[in-house]
């Protein structure tokens, strides 16, 4: 996204959740919503830009029809020409209705599943984006705006590093981001 950012595209940004339920014991119920927008702000996406919805967080299957409903109206809106959503191999039942509900609404725009490797038995990393050292240090930095889940080990800016590591190899750059490429459309 920092990529997008630093070329001028408008990027606009939709968490379908606060998480409150999912709030570590001693942090503020609203806490993910704060660090979200953090974390958005701090990669250069404007404020006006940042969505945070209120689906239930684990219940988002019970919703499908309130999230496509959402993702068509934000088609209408933006027609956005590139969508990223969860993998297709991601196996946390939210994630899973983001994707299915985001391919049925947003299916005119390029689609590419993102990857949470803590999610996934397995990935098709078949796109890539290349980082240089700036981008993955930036990253690192924003994604640091989500103090309540530093005790995650995806979290450790070690991992996160690593793993850009080992995409980067793949792809024949320093740093890079996988993406499965779900749906491409070129104009």
């Amino acid at each position: 996204m920092v990529r997008l950012v630093e070329s001028g595209v408008e990027v606009r940004y939709l968490a379908l959740s606060r998480c409150d339920e999912s709030v570590p014991t001693g942090f503020a119920k609203d806490v993910l919503e704060k660090e979200c927008h953090a974390c958005v702000a701090a990669i250069g996406v404007a404020p006006d830009a940042i969505e945070v919805a209120r689906f239930p967080v684990r219940y988002f299957p019970s919703h499908r029809q309130e999230i496509l409903e959402h993702f068509y109206r934000l088609n209408k809106e933006y027609q956005p020409e590139l969508v990223l959503l969860p993998s297709s191999f991601d196996n946390h039942q939210d994630h899973a209705t983001v994707y299915a509900e985001g391919f049925r609404a947003f299916k005119r725009s390029t689609l590419l599943g993102y990857e949470l490797p803590q999610n996934v038995t397995s990935f098709e990393n078949s796109a890539f984006v290349c980082l240089s050292e700036e981008h993955l240090t930036h990253k690192i930095a924003a994604l640091a705006n989500y103090r309540s889940q530093g005790f995650r080990s995806y979290a450790a800016p070690e991992y996160i590093e690593s793993l850009a590591r080992v995409r980067g190899v793949q792809c024949g750059s320093s740093f890079a981001e996988a993406f499965e490429a779900v749906r491409i459309i070129v104009r």
